[in-house]
């Protein structure tokens, strides 16, 4: 009976570890990632964010590192699922030509069907791992018709054998940031502007943002500087918020899309 009892023990403690250790898949080993299935968590949230010049006052991981922080908020918030590694690059313009912004130096741009086929592979795997829910989104503006259509195609290969891909907007959460801004009389400044800067801020103003840059980012056109409006005007405090927007309209969106397949 003592051992029973201790066994017991030992396998409730597992799971909760294995529930509260950490959202990020990439953190845990696989039988963590097992026991995190069993006691629940079949959900697989994948974020595709980017790496792009940023003008000269924020560093090329922007995307990446809001695309971080959202996954591991909705994550938190549904209570049954796990984060993805960031896909990390994002089609950002052509190398050759040199458009959008490969036209300055750090970006790394991926061709569409590349970008597509990652993305299905990405989800693939989750799929293959035992995940029974798969949603994905992306941070960055591109690519946002290849996540969608990486998803459509998945879920109507998978879902007759119990098993879902959907795809998140990130259209209604831009909308509300930037009414947010509006409200305040504030413009959003576009690419690098004030809502990404400020949501930078939040997540690590010491490494990621330039202060004594804000002026030049501030002072000339995106296709000068890089970037568009005053990152002057931006606080962590608003980044905050903007986070919150995202990662709260994500998660109403798959909670939606869950109860209309029930």
């Amino acid at each position: 009976m003592r051992t029973l009892t201790a066994l017991v023990v030992v396998l409730t403690a597992s799971l909760a570890s294995a529930q509260t250790r950490s959202v990020f898949l990439d953190e845990l080993t696989w039988p963590e990632i097992r026991e995190a299935q069993a006691a629940g968590r079949t959900t697989a949230i994948i974020v595709a964010g980017g790496i792009e010049q940023n003008g000269h006052h924020m560093a090329l991981a922007k995307h990446n590192a809001i695309a971080k922080y959202v996954g591991g908020q909705i994550a938190e918030r549904l209570g049954n699922a796990l984060v993805y590694p960031v896909v990390p690059f994002s089609m950002a313009g052509d190398p050759i030509e040199k458009t959008g912004h490969m036209r300055l130096p750090g970006t790394i741009s991926l061709p569409s069907e590349v970008f597509l086929g990652v993305i299905r592979g990405v989800a693939l795997s989750a799929i293959s791992a035992g995940f029974k829910n798969v949603y994905v989104l992306g941070d960055h503006g591109g690519g946002q018709s290849e996540l969608r259509l990486a998803a459509d195609t998945l879920d109507a290969d998978w879902r007759g054998r119990g098993v879902r891909v959907r795809y998140l907007s990130n259209t209604s959460a831009g909308q509300k940031i930037n009414a947010y801004l509006a409200e305040r009389k504030i413009a959003p400044g576009g690419h690098a502007g004030v809502a990404e800067s400020a949501q930078v801020m939040f997540i690590d103003q010491q490494k990621l943002m330039r202060r004594d840059k804000y002026a030049v980012a501030a002072a000339g056109p995106e296709a000068t500087t890089g970037s568009n409006g005053d990152p002057g005007l931006a606080t962590a405090e608003m980044g905050k918020t903007f986070l919150d927007i995202k990662a709260t309209d994500a998660v109403e969106q798959i909670r939606k899309l869950a109860a209309e397949t029930k």
